[in-house]
């Protein structure tokens, strides 16, 4: 069974040397995606609102490159820099998200300058 690199023009190139997704036969780890714009590299929003919405929309496109959607989504974990984010990316995650829920875990970290959130996804597909 081989690895193999998912990659898209309607999701953020990565900066470093690492795939926007990796599939290896049913199984796909979606990297942490943040609020750039794919098309301009620009970050997305200033509220983390904003920049969750455009974060979910990467992972979006690197799901769907690799046929898959968040409904394939088993496990997602969102990286915020602020505990006092919480309820606010919560609200705008929820209108991403259907039942069945995946599961999810919420960490605090450091990002770059401007990101406030990151989000990854492991999906398994058909």
């Amino acid at each position: 069974m081989t690895k193999q690199e998912i990659r898209t023009d309607e999701a953020p190139t990565p900066v470093a040397k690492f795939s926007q997704g990796v599939r290896k036969g049913n199984i796909l780890q979606v990297a942490g995606q943040v609020a750039f714009d794919p098309k301009t590299g620009e970050i997305v929003g200033t509220t983390v609102a904003e920049q969750t919405r455009q974060t979910l929309r990467n992972v979006q496109a690197v799901l769907a490159e690799a046929g898959a959607s968040l409904d394939d989504a088993v496990m997602i974990r969102v990286y915020l820099t602020d505990v006092a984010h919480f309820a606010e990316m919560n609200e705008a995650y929820g209108e991403f998200m259907t039942e069945p829920y995946s599961a999810r875990t919420t960490v605090y970290v450091g990002l770059p300058a401007g990101l406030l959130v990151e989000i990854d996804a492991l999906a398994v597909l058909s």
